[in-house]
């Protein structure tokens, strides 16, 4: 028997549910509604230059840590779109403040990756 909350039109029912070699039995009880939490407060802004996705895409690799001190025209990440890898570079020479995606994140045209001051 395996139990499972689930919530329809704003309840919440404890359901279980037994696996056998017919039809499965499921009984279902209303129960307590479920506390949720607050969401988090946004994040305060980060102060720098926005280094933003100029394309949908999903990042491949990240060449920079946060601290490290950048020239303009650095490579600081990579970006693939349409099968193809796109070199993002540093607007300016600075230190990296913020990188606020990792490989593997899928982003829209204008996300901030990566926050330079």
């Amino acid at each position: 028997m395996r139990t499972f909350q689930v919530t329809v039109d704003g309840k919440t029912y404890s359901v279980q549910v037994q696996e056998t070699t017919g039809a499965p039995v499921v009984t279902a009880a209303p129960v307590a509604a479920v506390p949720v939490a607050s969401p988090a407060a946004p994040a305060a802004p980060v102060a720098g230059t926005k280094v933003t996705a100029p394309m949908p895409g999903s990042i491949v690799a990240i060449k920079v840590t946060v601290g490290a001190a950048v020239s303009e025209g650095d490579l600081l990440c990579v970006l693939e779109a349409m099968k193809m890898e796109n070199e993002i570079v540093s607007p300016k020479s600075g230190t990296i403040v913020a990188i606020s995606v990792t490989p593997g994140t899928s982003v829209s045209a204008g996300d901030a990756l990566i926050s330079i001051a």
